[in-house]
């Protein structure tokens, strides 16, 4: 089939199993668009406000489908906004395509109108990037994307289309059936990220370990998602009776109400997760990096305890902390091995220490003391929660109430809770969330917000609004950048030098603008009654917002800085 390289993009997207895109249109990817509205009821382009958060939704719509997401932005500067994006997705291991227009060929590297070298900007961010400057490598290359982004260690991509390539011609062949031919490339590529990495001595020798404590902890990350592992890790802890502990990008990984969670661990963490860490003989670290947000202070995280390493990726082995043991490959495949080689154990005193500090009164919770009827933190996130019930998809974006949200949001398993752990992006909350809607429409996807965050992408309510996206918004107003102003605090005597915005815009006119309906609530009786409203909403099939006024005062606790001790607890 003669097709133009256009043509060969959407087929090739649509062949490897893609459904949607998330983009912005501009001059040099315009042969795409036109085939996109050619092929429009085949795949479907979400059309955003702004390149970043294109890249923000295709991020979404991986974590919550497990799925590469799709982004497609023009060259220059519709390219460069993608790198944010792209960052995040990066930073926290998420398969994701960018694909960017250029100019022709003939007009790179001669600082032509709307040029950039996005490959080179680009290369410290992704898996791999590809230039295609050669119409007859177009399908491979795009093949060869979906499986660099998925395979081994997930994480981002991105595909140069200069404009000639997109507008020239050449043969299309469907990658089944008996004229499809697996490149060399490809077949390498298979090879290097699908073979079996560990061995039995790497189990054996794990499984040893295991036998001989007493005390073991599972801490688990974000890439036992991303393995799709959960049946196992619950399996493994069951055999073993060792409690879990999960990092910000493993909440979710295990439900919040299993009996052997201890709930997230590190700088925000626990008293049950961090005690543990502090007091066990074996830590069994899996897909989980040791971020300096868990180490904190990496020279007493864990002292007693050795360390048994499962991740994918060798690069994370012994890179922040020491391991006695590690095991490299797929985290589903290394468990179901190890769980046929650890014996059952019971660690009763172990487990009766651990339940005490789960149970344990808290002590000087700051963080929440007001009047019965002030409107908290915990309060607004367990009522949305529960009025959108179990099935509900979190989605938060960077500040205080992400750590709200991963304290207190009852996340019932993987991919149910999703925010930009690694790189930390504010403004990364309303594409995730639209992109995680429209990966999951039959799931509710609830995004905690804060007004700082909010105007970095209100601008996506345009969307929300034109493609009728149910998503219910709940910002927490506080009138300041809440975790600045916590650290101004805490550590530069309360000089809140730019963090107190208190300005514009009215964020209910702002809704109604786009026509979508916004509630203020300022106490737990107006809370309610606006949840009850945002949620008829949503059962019309449209988007709602409800923005909850809170204490500037209030504080994420505990927490534990690096170099010093615990703060609250």
């Amino acid at each position: 089939m003669l097709y133009s390289g256009a043509r060969i993009i959407i087929e090739t997207l649509i062949e490897q199993g893609a459904d949607t895109i998330f983009g912005y249109p501009g001059s040099s990817v315009l042969n795409i668009y036109d085939e996109l509205y050619r092929q429009r009821k085949r795949i479907r382009h979400i059309l955003v406000s702004h390149e970043q958060h294109a890249a923000h939704a295709a991020d979404g719509y991986a974590r919550s489908s497990g799925r590469p997401g799709i982004c497609l932005a023009t060259s220059g500067p519709g390219a460069t906004n993608l790198i944010t994006g792209i960052a995040a997705a990066y930073m926290d291991s998420i398969p994701l395509i960018a694909i960017t227009g250029n100019v022709s060929t003939s007009l790179l590297g001669k600082d032509s109108f709307q040029e950039v070298d996005i490959a080179g900007i680009s290369m410290p961010i992704v898996k791999h990037n590809w230039i295609v400057k050669d119409i007859g490598e177009l399908a491979s290359v795009i093949r060869e994307a979906f499986i660099v982004t998925q395979e081994g260690r997930k994480g981002p991509v991105l595909i140069d289309i200069p404009m000639d390539i997109s507008t020239a011609k050449t043969q299309w062949f469907p990658a089944k059936g008996e004229s499809r031919i697996i490149t060399e490339r490809e077949k390498r590529l298979l090879g290097k990220y699908r073979k079996k990495t560990f061995t039995d001595h790497d189990i054996e020798k794990a499984a040893s370990l295991i036998k001989l404590a007493k005390r073991p902890l599972i801490y688990a990350g974000g890439g036992l998602i991303g393995a799709n592992a959960g049946k196992e890790i619950l399996k493994l802890s069951q055999k073993l009776n060792a409690p879990i502990a999960l990092s910000l990008m493993g909440i979710g990984a295990v439900p919040h109400n299993y009996p052997l969670f201890t709930g997230l661990i590190g700088m925000h963490g626990t008293a049950a997760s961090n005690k543990a860490a502090q007091k066990a003989d074996l830590i069994i670290a899996l897909g989980a990096r040791f971020s300096d947000r868990v180490l904190c202070t990496g020279n007493v995280f864990a002292k007693a305890a050795k360390i048994i390493h499962f991740d994918i990726d060798p690069a994370e082995i012994n890179k922040n902390m020491e391991a006695h043991s590690w095991v490299i490959g797929d985290l589903k495949e290394s468990l179901a091995a190890l769980i046929e080689k650890v014996p059952s154990k019971s660690n009763g005193a172990w487990l009766k220490l651990i339940d005490g500090w789960k149970h344990a009164p808290a002590k000087g919770k700051k963080a929440e003391k007001a009047g019965k009827d002030a409107l908290i933190p915990s309060f607004i996130i367990k009522e949305a929660a529960q009025k959108l019930g179990s099935e509900t998809i979190a989605v938060s974006d960077v500040g205080q109430h992400q750590i709200w949200a991963a304290q207190y949001f009852p996340a019932s398993g993987p991919r149910s809770f999703i925010c930009s752990g690694g790189l930390g992006a504010m403004g990364f909350g309303m594409g995730a969330a639209l992109g995680a809607k429209i990966a999951s429409p039959k799931r509710p996807v609830l995004l905690f917000t804060g007004d700082g965050c909010f105007r970095m992408n209100s601008g996506e309510l345009a969307t929300l609004s034109s493609y009728k996206i149910p998503l219910l918004i709940i910002i927490f107003n506080n009138g300041v950048l809440g975790m600045v102003r916590q650290w101004q605090d805490n550590f530069y005597e309360g000089r809140y030098s730019e963090s107190t915005l208190g300005r514009e815009p009215d964020f209910i006119k702002l809704c109604d603008a786009y026509n979508i309906r916004a509630f203020r609530a300022k106490d737990r009786l107006s809370f309610s009654k606006a949840l009850d409203m945002a949620y008829d909403e949503l059962m019309q099939g449209r988007a709602a917002l409800i923005e909850a006024c809170i204490d500037p005062d209030l504080k994420v606790l505990p927490i534990v800085v690096s170099g010093g001790g615990k703060k609250g607890n």
